[in-house]
């Protein structure tokens, strides 16, 4: 694990929780960064992951974290698009996509479970659309509990197709990590497999 990522981490936790828009809301948000973030901790001697992989997720929390301060609809700088919305949730869920197609992709070239290569770049992308359902799921199931207290939670902003576009953004992401750095990813695969290139 690079040695900074978990300073890195910590700085946006800690940066995230200082005031937050709403309370409720941060403790929603924030509980996928810190999953994250403690899988890769118990991992990273066994099992430790390509720099590449690591960056992105690294990214996805900092966006996770971002959001959960000011919450997704609210964030400041990306409602230069006009349509009357906030665009930082579509990044976030972009990245829903793209930072989980290269933990999905090592896992399942490392750990031996899938032998065809060539479907990997559509095993991948489809594996990154269901998370992104089943987020939008859990979404969903605080929503029905919370009811209109939920509304932060979800930043739907009055778009009744949300969710749907959240999952087709998450399907971009997954897709142009899997086309775009697959080479990539496996020169930074093969030199991990010749040796673990993060000191203990």
């Amino acid at each position: 694990m690079p040695a900074y990522w978990t300073p890195v981490f910590l700085a946006a936790c800690a940066g995230s929780a200082i005031a937050p828009y709403d309370l409720v809301t941060w403790c929603l948000e924030v509980p996928p960064a810190l999953a994250i973030f403690l899988a890769l901790r118990a991992t990273r001697r066994r099992f430790p992951l390509t720099p590449l992989a690591y960056a992105a997720l690294l990214i996805l929390c900092g966006l996770i974290l971002l959001g959960a301060h000011y919450s997704f609809a609210r964030v400041p700088g990306f409602d230069a698009l006009g349509g009357g919305r906030n665009d930082f949730d579509k990044l976030a869920h972009f990245f829903q996509g793209f930072a989980p197609a290269l933990a999905f992709r090592e896992l399942l070239i490392r750990g031996g479970v899938w032998t065809w290569r060539a479907g990997l770049d559509y095993l991948v992308p489809a594996l990154c659309l269901a998370l992104s359902a089943a987020y939008e799921l859990v979404e969903w199931g605080v929503a029905w509990v919370l009811g209109g207290r939920a509304e932060a939670f979800l930043a739907i902003q009055g778009d009744a197709w949300d969710a749907q576009s959240d999952m087709a953004a998450a399907l971009l992401g997954a897709v142009l990590a899997v086309a775009l750095l697959g080479r990539r990813h496996d020169r930074q695969i093969a030199r991990l497999a010749r040796g673990n290139c993060y000191p203990s």
